[in-house]
């Protein structure tokens, strides 16, 4: 296999992208919920549209060429609704009450901006405490990240190794919507605990599952292929189609709703747009 270090450095650099989006964390106010909402909505924004304009699209062609038209199709929702329904099971394994998914009330919102540090009750007469639910966002988010940066990873190296050119092209896509995927991250965090420490500690190590997923990739390689065996490009469209169910589910069920809920008139959409224009940008100039 040629190309490995240049596969790992583009897989590198991809997954440490991430942690340039927290040091954004770092210029923004710890009470300006509508930065808050504008990013995470530019996150949902990005993923939302490399998936549907890019890896989906592109695992289709790869697939409909390699096993006919049809079968290809099917393949391609399989894949893409199998990346929906792992990040869905991990969702269900969290109890409700932990769940940062649970949208507060517009009263706890409300709350919530007037006086983000306090403990305040909920819908229910409970207390709830604020930097605790930024907390458990930031960190469920992590969490989600980081399980979707392992197959990221794994399908930045084998583009890579298969062709150095498209690997450049995706590690740039992966990266720049990494980077919103960091402020996703780092500010609610940084807002929940004050730390811009942690916030960076925490973005930085979502990112290094894209280089632990090259190496996982770079192992079973080794193990299946014998030396000089090219990539199966059915192998890397499957990982597509995986990645942007993932990246789809993590949008509709995590990124938008928390924006709508920490943002105001239409900083969730402001947001949504300049993300998918960010990307369809980078898209085509590449």
């Amino acid at each position: 296999m040629e190309n490995v270090l240049i596969a790992f450095g583009l897989t590198l650099f991809a997954g440490i992208s991430t942690g340039f989006g927290s040091l954004i964390a770092f210029f923004a106010k710890k009470t300006n919920y509508r930065f808050l909402a504008i990013s995470t909505g530019f996150s949902a924004g990005v993923m939302l549209y490399i998936s549907f304009a890019e890896l989906f699209p592109e695992a289709g062609r790869i697939l409909g060429e390699t096993y006919g038209g049809k079968t290809g199709e099917w393949l391609n929702v399989a894949g893409f609704f199998s990346g929906i329904l792992l990040i869905a099971l991990i969702d269900l394994l969290i109890p409700s009450e932990e769940n940062p998914h649970e949208r507060p009330s517009d009263s706890e919102r409300d709350t919530l901006r007037q006086d983000p540090y306090g403990k305040h009750p909920d819908s229910e007469g409970k207390e709830f405490h604020a930097p605790e639910k930024l907390l458990r966002i930031g960190l469920f988010t992590a969490l989600a990240v980081t399980i979707h940066n392992f197959p990221e990873g794994l399908a930045t190296f084998v583009a890579a190794l298969h062709n150095p050119s498209t690997g450049i092209a995706i590690a740039i896509a992966v990266a720049l919507h990494n980077i919103p995927e960091g402020i996703s991250v780092a500010v609610p965090i940084y807002y929940a605990t004050g730390s811009r420490r942690k916030a960076l500690w925490y973005s930085f190590f979502s990112g290094l599952a894209e280089p632990v997923g090259a190496a996982f990739a770079y192992l079973l390689l080794r193990l299946f292929l014998p030396e000089g065996t090219p990539i199966p490009e059915a192998l890397m469209a499957i990982v597509f189609s995986v990645i942007a169910g993932i990246m789809v589910y993590i949008s509709l069920d995590e990124l938008i709703p928390a924006s709508h809920t920490y943002g105001e008139g239409h900083d969730s959409i402001i947001g949504l747009i300049a993300g998918m224009a960010v990307m369809a940008v980078s898209l085509v100039a590449l």
